[in-house]
């Protein structure tokens, strides 16, 4: 494994105090040129002296040269890339892992179900999808967050719901005065949308126990396993396998994924140990 790439901060995007979307581009243009990504891939992104982290690549595909990345300032790296500004440089590998099923999915309705920053991960899912809007059937975007306040990408939530044979619900546990969507679990929103199991395709990211729920809600009401794709996080460190920190059961999900379909993990998910 070489050197990583330079990347250089285009722009920044501040979402909240402590959320915000990266733009980098690859500074050597031979890198740049041949640089591709499917949805649902990440990179490794590197502070010199500092560390490296995997972020989800949230931008999309048909724009490889503008990369996105949104950063939750949650440990010692992120801090630092949250506080990085236009003109600003890091280090860049990738794109690692298995992405979502899109090949597999056209011609599908696609049901998108995320909680709190799982929508990350998806949305150049569904940017794919849109750009390509004839090869896809409905598409059902359902988002969920603890706090209303949570619900940082309420303005792209608000222009995809007026785009035609699309279904855009979202949900907060804890509302605010301002809420006027569901209050509860986003997986009870699944009771309410039009669903054709044989026809669809779900894409499920966000915390554990809530894809945990959704595939099963999905298998119940008659969605099968094979058609469930769940993205998963574990302790990144290497993204090819070798270190072994994201192990779970015979996988590695840097490597085997981090998009499984549930028909491969759902032995798996919700196990003491894994």
């Amino acid at each position: 494994m070489g050197p990583p790439w330079e990347a250089e901060v285009l722009s920044r995007d501040d979402e909240t105090q402590s959320l915000c979307t990266l733009h980098l581009r690859l500074t050597d243009a031979d890198a740049r040129a041949a640089y591709r990504f499917l949805p649902g891939q990440f990179n490794m992104l590197y502070v010199p002296a500092v560390g490296g982290v995997p972020i989800s690549i949230a931008s999309d595909p048909e724009q490889p040269q503008r990369l996105a990345h949104t950063i939750s300032a949650v440990g010692r790296v992120t801090r630092v890339l949250a506080r990085l500004s236009t003109g600003d440089r890091i280090g860049l590998r990738g794109p690692y892992g298995r992405g979502w099923p899109l090949d597999q999915a056209e011609g599908q309705d696609l049901v998108v179900v995320t909680g709190g920053l799982g929508c990350a991960p998806v949305v150049a899912a569904i940017d794919y999808a849109l750009a390509r809007r004839a090869d896809f059937g409905q598409l059902v975007i359902l988002q969920g967050v603890k706090h209303a306040a949570d619900m940082f990408w309420r303005a792209r939530y608000d222009a995809w719901a007026e785009l035609p044979n699309t279904v855009v619900r979202l949900a907060a546990d804890q509302p605010d005065h301002h809420w006027q969507d569901h209050v509860g679990l986003v997986t009870d929103l699944l009771d309410e949308i039009p669903l054709r199991p044989d026809a669809s395709i779900a894409l499920i990211c966000g915390p554990e126990p809530m894809m945990l729920a959704a595939a099963k809600r999905l298998v119940a009401l008659g969605i099968s396993d094979d058609r469930i794709w769940l993205s998963l996080e574990r302790g990144f460190q290497c993204g090819v396998g070798h270190c072994g920190h994201c192990q779970l059961g015979p996988y590695f999900v840097c490597r085997d994924g981090p998009v499984f379909p549930w028909s491969e993990i759902s032995w798996l998910l919700g196990q003491k140990g894994f």
